[in-house]
Formats: structure tokens, C-alpha cells, sequence
């Protein structure tokens, strides 16, 4: 069985860096110039610091003098919080039929208003039973009225189709 750390790239610090020439910055932030590695390792040794390469992109590759662990750390941490302030959107369904009274229709929309203003997407749904299919119109009409009466927190997406004996809606939270 292969070590699967293997696979993980490690950002080349100390020995490992293999380029003939490249630009050292300390840790303020000064740079020292264009050093062979050896010598880049001996000023951050004499620091008891890493030697890390920053970016292999610039010409010479830029390294920096640091403790490699606070680094890595923070690198980890930035990821961790990045992760907390990304949000799913989800898509919420609000359920209805064509003859729905006011004041259901009311709490439909304030449902639907809750669900965009919490960054997720809103599916409207309209089912047909029986014979209301031949009332597709009177659907349509609902659904733009929802869509009129949402302009300030949504935009459409998709507009009102039919997919078998319901028809469908999508609705998204407006950018600002």
C-alpha cells in the first residue's frame, strides 16, 4: 500500500529549495537581494528561522525568513475562517396551488422573502390535481404575480414552466 502523503506537494523550505540564484526578504519585510540558497539557509539559520519559498513564479523565486510553523498555522487558520464565512445556498421550496386564498399566498411570500434574504433560492411550486391542467394560465399569472411582488429581494432565474402536472418557478436572492 503507497503513502498517500506522498502524493501532498510540501512547500519547499531549507534544503530542499533547488535553485542556483534566488531573493531572500527577512523577517520585517526588507529584502536582502539575489542569494544562492546556501547562503539564504546560513542567514536563517544564524536567525534559528526556516527559509520558505514564497513564489517559484517571480524570476529569481522569492524566499522568506520564518518560522515555518507560524506559517503554516496561519496559512491553516485563514483556511479555517474562510470556510466559516462561505455560505450553501440552498433551494427552498414554497409550495402552492392555483387557487390559493390571500392570506395563504401572503405567508407564502414572506416564507419566500425569509428564505432570499438567508442567501438561499427559491423554488415556486404550483400543483395541478385532476383536471385543474387545464388551468395553466391562471398558474402562470400566480407565479408572475410572486415574482412582481419579490422584485425587491429576487430576480428570476427561471421563469414559470411546466414539468408535468406541476408548474415551476425559480427564483434567486437579488445581488446588490
Amino acid at each position: 500500500m503507497k503513502n498517500k502523503k506522498r502524493n501532498r506537494q510540501l512547500p519547499q523550505i531549507n534544503e530542499n529549495i533547488r535553485y542556483p540564484k534566488i531573493r531572500v526578504i527577512d523577517t520585517e519585510g526588507e529584502q536582502l537581494g539575489v542569494l544562492t540558497p546556501d547562503e539564504a539557509q546560513k542567514i536563517a539559520e544564524e536567525k534559528e528561522l526556516d527559509l520558505v519559498l514564497v513564489s517559484d513564479k517571480a524570476d529569481p523565486p522569492v524566499c522568506r525568513i520564518m518560522d515555518y510553523g507560524k506559517y503554516k498555522y496561519e496559512q491553516e487558520r485563514r483556511a479555517r475562517e474562510a470556510k466559516k464565512k462561505q455560505h450553501n445556498a440552498e433551494v427552498k421550496e414554497v409550495k402552492m396551488r392555483y387557487k390559493i386564498d390571500e392570506h395563504d399566498y401572503e405567508v407564502r411570500i414572506n416564507q419566500a422573502k425569509r428564505f432570499l434574504k438567508g442567501g438561499d433560492k427559491v423554488k415556486a411550486t404550483i400543483n395541478f390535481r385532476g383536471r385543474e391542467i387545464q388551468h395553466t394560465e391562471l398558474a402562470k399569472d400566480l407565479l408572475q404575480r410572486m415574482a412582481d411582488d419579490l422584485k425587491d429581494t429576487a430576480e428570476i432565474q427561471q421563469s414559470p414552466k411546466r414539468e408535468g402536472r406541476n408548474m415551476i418557478m425559480l427564483l434567486s436572492p437579488k445581488k446588490e
